[in-house]
């Protein structure tokens, strides 16, 4: 770990301390600059999904491929759309109804037995937004995967070298934002770990403010 507790809720302070009150709630951003691996390459890419101790603001949106029983499952289970193999052949035929329902989901899963036609109908729609679903067997109780995701902070390091993540409201406590950052690091580190990477920089910010350096 780069930086202890106290020294990111030193750096949380700080930053709340260099922004002006505003008559809305600002978020509380992270930003973590990587040193030692080349995102314009493929080995240089990460995605990783976390879900956070501290859960704020909306949960995310959830999309399910499913036909019969498992459908049924998944809009019990509170999937905020089921979409039917006739449903994925329909709107690979319409390239524009695609991508606007791209932009209406966070994350998905599919029923296994559908992934080859999803991967021909919406493969070049979902596949560079990085929402291609996960395969999941027909008789799965989709519930705990379903709330999983709902919870779930996804990371992306694509093209530059930095990580600016949301991770909790200036309404939540220090160490509940700490905690939260601390998981956020932990994710990344493991994943720097086996190639050959490190963190370099952490720093901190309200929406509006301006940003605090972690004294690492």
């Amino acid at each position: 770990m780069p930086a202890t507790t106290e020294k990111i809720v030193d750096a949380i302070k700080r930053a709340r301390g260099a922004s002006p009150k505003r008559n809305f709630v600002q978020s509380i951003d992270m930003s973590i600059v990587l040193k030692g691996i080349d995102p314009k390459k493929p080995e240089g890419r990460i995605t990783e999904d976390i879900v956070l101790p501290n859960q704020f603001g909306e949960p995310k949106k959830v999309l399910v491929f499913a036909e019969s029983e498992l459908a049924r499952r998944a809009r019990e289970s509170g999937a905020d759309m089921v979409l039917s193999r006739r449903d994925v052949e329909e709107l690979g035929q319409d390239r524009k109804r695609a991508r606007k329902l791209a932009s209406k989901f966070d994350f998905s899963i599919a029923q296994a037995d559908l992934m080859v036609l999803i991967g021909k109908a919406l493969g070049p729609v979902l596949g560079p937004k990085g929402k291609m679903p996960k395969p999941v067997p027909p008789t799965i109780n989709p519930g705990p995967i379903i709330q999983r995701l709902k919870q779930t902070l996804r990371l992306i390091v694509k093209d530059q070298p930095v990580v600016h993540v949301k991770i909790g409201m200036e309404n939540m406590d220090d160490d509940q934002l700490a905690a939260n950052a601390r998981a956020v690091l932990e994710a990344i580190e493991h994943r720097l770990a086996d190639r050959g990477g490190s963190i370099q920089t952490i720093m901190f910010k309200t929406t509006m403010g301006k940003p605090a350096k972690v004294e690492v």
